[in-house]
């Protein structure tokens, strides 16, 4: 599986990220949903280097223009409810793009709050078959949301390619999606890898829980 990690690489998505991170930028969901939509955008557009293209001929006001431009058929999927700024971003790029939606959240188990199970209870997607399946979650934490996402869209086809986008992920979160998914047609793509999670499984430093921060508590 091929990891990107953008942060290896000196790009404005790094001051979008120390923004997310800063306790009191957090203050402003708008300021902290535009950011994450934004990662998104730059996310889509290192994303649309590795389609196939083809040149056409376009026609100007002027003539013809020969122009290349992607052949590949894209789906965008997201996880409830933390990924639909990200996804937005990617939609803002991809505007002729699929969108496959699923419901995939954690739930604790125990009353310390330290084991983590996922619950899938929604779904809603085109058919992936032999198309680049983009899945854009903000966190990989554990990886088992982001795998039972997966796993439900597969229900509608196979996918050509599979993009796991998120802005951070943990080698915990890199290693279950690397067992989970295709080795030979997933790349990973993230805005920075934190060392780990701490006994709540959330990423630490991270940035806190996407979802809350994006649209409010929940009970």
């Amino acid at each position: 599986m091929n990891i990107i990690n953008l942060s290896e690489q000196n790009s404005i998505i790094n001051q979008y990220l120390a923004e997310l991170r800063d306790k009191d930028y957090q203050k402003s969901r708008l300021l902290f949903r535009n950011n994450v939509m934004r990662i998104g955008e730059m996310m889509a557009y290192e994303i649309s280097k590795t389609f196939d293209y083809e040149k056409r001929d376009i026609a100007t006001p002027l003539g013809i223009a020969k122009v290349n431009v992607p052949t590949d058929k894209l789906v965008l999927a997201t996880i409830f409810r933390a990924g639909l700024p990200f996804h937005t971003g990617f939609l803002n790029v991809f505007d002729h793009a699929g969108n496959a939606f699923v419901s995939a959240y954690r739930e604790y188990v125990d009353e310390e709050h330290h084991k983590v199970g996922i619950h899938v209870e929604y779904l809603a997607t085109p058919s992936i078959d032999e198309k680049n399946l983009i899945i854009a979650d903000p966190m990989l934490a554990t990886g088992g949301s982001m795998e039972l996402g997966y796993k439900a869209f597969l229900s509608k086809g196979i996918p050509k390619r599979i993009h796991v986008c998120c802005i951070l992920a943990t080698p915990e979160g890199i290693e279950h999606v690397k067992n989970s998914f295709p080795e030979e047609k997933t790349t990973l793509w993230c805005a920075a890898i934190d060392p780990g999670m701490n006994e709540h499984k959330y990423i630490v430093p991270g940035f806190g829980d996407a979802g809350d921060l994006c649209f409010g508590d929940k009970l």
